[in-house]
Parts: structure tokens; C-alpha cells; sequence
């Protein structure tokens, strides 16, 4: 393995809820599982679902937890839109488009999984816009 890879842990409070959002909605390959914690592959990336016994709630906005991927080819994140669609997942967002015209335009949707964790799923339709362009403020919808 010659690249670095993302790992997130998170909170769920139960494995099957969890297999049936990320494994047969969003198309995680499931890795090593325990009654207590399920590894994911999203896209080469690991996430960790822990189950925990706290009460999750609802956070009142996407800000300022949500995680997510950035893709580098529109079709790809239209392919992952179109999926979110047929298996009926939980918009928290709809699509959109942001600062269109600009240097900094993209594409973003919002999902919510079983547990309130919010995911962001973007396509910058100018590759830059990811990391570079310190010159520009606007982050997000704030």
C-alpha cells in the first residue's frame, strides 16, 4: 500500500442499521466486525462505525460536524447522487450548486445516516478550488 489512507471513527448504536445505510445503501465493502464496531471501506477510505449507548441526537445544522468525500470526476459524484436516490438514503441537503461562476463552484449533497451522522459528497468543477485560492473567503453556506 503506497498511499495514505483517511480513517474516521464514529458513533452508531447498533451494527445492522449500520450495514444496511453503508453497506447496502451507500456500497461499503464491510471489513472486520464485532458487536461492537464494524470497519468500512468508503471508496479506499476507513470508517469505523462504535456502537455506543450514548443518546445521539440531531445536530440543528450541517455546521460544523459533517465528513464526506470530495470526487475528481463529476460523473462518478453523480453516479453516488443517482445510487443515494434509488436506495431512498436520508438527504439531509438536497444538490446544489455553490458560488457558481466562480473559481470555487461545486457541486454538494448532504446525507444523514440512521445515527445523525451528516456526510458531504462535492465535485469542484475547477480542481484547484480544493486546496488552493486562499485569496477567496466563502466557505460552505454560512
Amino acid at each position: 500500500m503506497n498511499r495514505t489512507i483517511f480513517h474516521l471513527a464514529f458513533p452508531v448504536t447498533n451494527i445492522p442499521q449500520t450495514k444496511a445505510f453503508y453497506v447496502d445503501g451507500l456500497g461499503c465493502i464491510p471489513g472486520r466486525e464485532s458487536p461492537h464496531a464494524l470497519i468500512l471501506n468508503l471508496y479506499g477510505h476507513q470508517l469505523v462505525a462504535h456502537v455506543t449507548k450514548d443518546n445521539l441526537t440531531p445536530q440543528k445544522a450541517i455546521y460544523p460536524r459533517h465528513f464526506g468525500l470530495i470526487f475528481t470526476q463529476e460523473t462518478d459524484w453523480q453516479e453516488l447522487l443517482e445510487t443515494a436516490k434509488t436506495k431512498q438514503l436520508t438527504f439531509r441537503e438536497e444538490p446544489k450548486s455553490r458560488f457558481l461562476g466562480s473559481p470555487l463552484e461545486h457541486h454538494t449533497f448532504f446525507l444523514e445516516d440512521p445515527f445523525y451522522n451528516l456526510m458531504e459528497f462535492k465535485y469542484y468543477r475547477h480542481s484547484e478550488a480544493i486546496f488552493e485560492n486562499s485569496e477567496y473567503t466563502e466557505i460552505g453556506d454560512r
